[in-house]
């Protein structure tokens, strides 16, 4: 593919990406190619092409008689990906500690500091992408490439699913800022069973959350759409 179409098509697919994370997309409406193309901009061709990828990733699901849907998660699903979740993310952890923390993870210790010591100063959406960045960067301190194969794909399907604290319970994200920082100092002080135990506990949180939020929303609206975090 030539690269101004393949730039076109990165741009489309970032694009749409952006609006179904920042739940602008409704789930219950097919897609519209021709007016996705039009209020994005971009030609229908890289549209289309970006809308394929997303399926491809399990963002969006294809029904050949009903159009293309932002996919929807029921309680179910967010439950059988912690279970994977706690299987993968308690292995990072473990080797993260073994190999010692990278520059980068240990960076993040003065923003958790500061989001709990200074809630009144910190963003919700801001301590929550730091947060998740931190267990994408445990994935790269553990030094595993499958293992970290393996998580992406997951976090991107699962986003928005994932993020429900940020806008239905800030309170919990602040709390998982000092959850993050025991990790943190575990895998610092080269304990990996320690690193291990808390980050499981914290996705056990984590999950008990997200049941709660699920068990209240009876139909997601915008800002509380159930779908791919």
């Amino acid at each position: 593919m030539p690269k101004t179409k393949s730039s076109e098509k990165d741009r489309a697919y970032a694009r749409l990406l952006d609006l179904i994370l920042r739940g602008k997309i409704s789930p219950e409406e097919p897609l519209a190619e021709r007016r996705l193309a039009d209020s994005l901009r971009i030609g229908r061709t890289p549209v289309r092409e970006a809308i394929k990828d997303l399926v491809r990733e399990g963002v969006l699901e294809a029904h050949p008689t009903r159009g293309t849907f932002v996919r929807q998660l029921s309680l179910r699903d967010v439950q059988e990906i912690y279970q994977v979740r706690y299987a993968i993310e308690g292995l990072a952890a473990f080797l993260a500690a073994e190999r010692g923390p990278t520059q980068a993870l240990l960076d993040f210790g003065p923003r958790f500091r500061a989001a709990i010591e200074t809630p009144e100063t910190c963003e919700v959406a801001e301590v929550y992408d730091q947060g998740a960045d931190f267990h994408l960067e445990v994935f790269r301190c553990a030094g595993n490439r499958n293992l970290l194969e393996i998580y992406r794909p997951i976090r991107l399907r699962f986003r928005i699913a994932l993020g429900m604290p940020r806008h239905h319970d800030p309170q919990r994200v602040f709390k998982s800022a000092a959850e993050h920082l025991e990790i943190l100092e575990a895998i610092e002080a080269r304990n990996g069973e320690e690193a291990q135990r808390l980050i499981c506990d914290h996705l056990h949180k984590g999950l008990e959350v997200r049941t709660r939020l699920f068990q209240g929303i009876s139909r997601p609206g915008p800002e509380t759409i159930v779908t791919t975090h």
